[in-house]
């Protein structure tokens, strides 16, 4: 059975040396990955190389509910291109495409059957536009 895929996308208007130490750095990655402002990260780690895994915690503000986000890194080409795979096996690109000041960032990955098609669009779409305004603000 083939996997949907589905794609998000967003013009950061940022240089790629900046976009990507924003992406993969830790301390940056705990203010910018989340769907929602109820929301939060409140720790990651970044091993960032083949085989190296990237982990973060997302939960809400309120407690009520949280999950821990950790994938395997399978390509790592600095400032152009990331690859991984998530723990339930689904793989992930994402892609840093220099357009001089700005950078368009864009994540394509394998759709999972708890939740609509939508529903993870959207959500992840709200993470890269989240991910815009903190590079863009700091």
């Amino acid at each position: 059975m083939e996997k949907t895929k589905i794609t998000v996308a967003n013009t950061v208007n940022a240089d790629t040396k900046k976009v990507w130490n924003y992406w993969n750095q830790p301390d940056h990655i705990t203010k910018w990955n989340f769907a929602s402002p109820d929301w939060h990260c409140p720790k990651a780690s970044n091993d960032l190389r083949v085989g190296g895994k990237l982990s973060s915690r997302m939960e809400a503000k309120d407690g009520s509910f949280g999950f821990d986000f950790n994938v395997i890194y399978d390509e790592v080409e600095p400032q152009k291109k990331i690859s991984y795979t998530m723990e339930d096996g689904r793989k992930a690109t994402t892609t840093f495409e220099d357009l001089g000041d700005k950078t368009k960032v864009t994540t394509s990955f394998d759709a999972e059957s708890e939740n609509s098609v939508e529903m993870q669009r959207d959500g992840w779409q709200a993470i890269i536009d989240n991910f815009k305004k903190y590079t863009e603000n700091n």
